[in-house]
């Protein structure tokens, strides 16, 4: 018989996140690693990384390899993963969370700029960061790639046309990438969280679009990081090994109305 707790835990797996230093990605790096990933992280600012590394290294024990760089660097992708492979030798879980957060603009007056830097890391540093990957767990014969999407890629709301299609473009993506590598033994799914308190978004939350955002929001409140950890290491685990190519929406009911 199947034992569903040992199914979730990550032992043994050598885990990399990008977008890991606040936030959303923060949180699910340290959740892999309580579950006994060994991890690698990514983001654009190296002191967070730093800072991150430090306290899971006091909690687990653990060390945590430490790679600043973007994801829409595609050099810089390519030399992260042999970083990690170097280190341990494999790469069994990729969590694709690194972001930028909408322009919240009218889309009438997103700038060519604005709409670029959006695609070029939400969308391109996700496909970059999943072919690079793809090459060492197609080698395995095995691997789990969480992409980390929104409530937005199916879900319209007012000024953030870039950010939207970047996340719907990331639910296409992971379709494509899981029916194609699914018999090689490497799996592909989304992640869609609704809205949760971060940095990023506490301006927004913060304004008068707060209540029009909890207002639709069933459960009648906006998330919490930690309340992600679970669904990804979900994802990433044996618990989850007859699941590639669907998205796996959390969100407070946001996408039940």
């Amino acid at each position: 018989m199947t034992n569903v707790t040992e199914e979730l835990r990550l032992d043994g797996r050598t885990a990399w996140v990008t977008g890991a230093g606040k936030g959303l990605g923060r949180a699910m790096a340290v959740a892999l690693s309580q579950a006994g990933a060994t991890l690698a992280v990514t983001a654009r600012t190296a002191s967070d990384l730093e800072q991150l590394a430090s306290e899971l290294s006091d909690l687990h024990g653990g060390k945590v390899l430490v790679l600043p760089g973007s994801v829409s660097d595609p050099a810089t992708v390519r030399t992260s993963v042999e970083r990690v492979t170097e280190w341990t030798g494999r790469l069994d879980v990729v969590v694709n969370c690194a972001g930028v957060s909408p322009h919240f603009t009218r889309s009438e007056r997103v700038t060519d700029e604005a709409w670029q830097q959006v695609i070029d890391v939400n969308l391109a540093g996700t496909f970059y960061c999943c072919r690079e990957a793809s090459k060492v767990m197609l080698e395995q014969k095995r691997g789990s790639i969480v992409n980390v999407s929104s409530v937005h890629a199916s879900t319209g709301f007012e000024r953030i046309a870039a950010y939207a299609a970047s996340k719907g473009g990331v639910e296409a993506l992971t379709k494509a990438l899981a029916v194609e590598w699914a018999d090689r033994g490497v799996r592909v799914n989304t992640l869609a969280p609704g809205y949760f308190r971060t940095d990023l978004s506490s301006g927004l939350l913060d304004s008068r679009w707060g209540e029009r955002i909890v207002g639709g929001t069933p459960l009648g409140r906006v998330g919490e990081a930690d309340e992600l950890g679970g669904a990804a290491v979900f994802l990433a685990s044996d618990a989850s090994r007859f699941m590639t190519g669907t998205t796996v929406t959390v969100d407070g009911g946001w996408t039940a109305w």
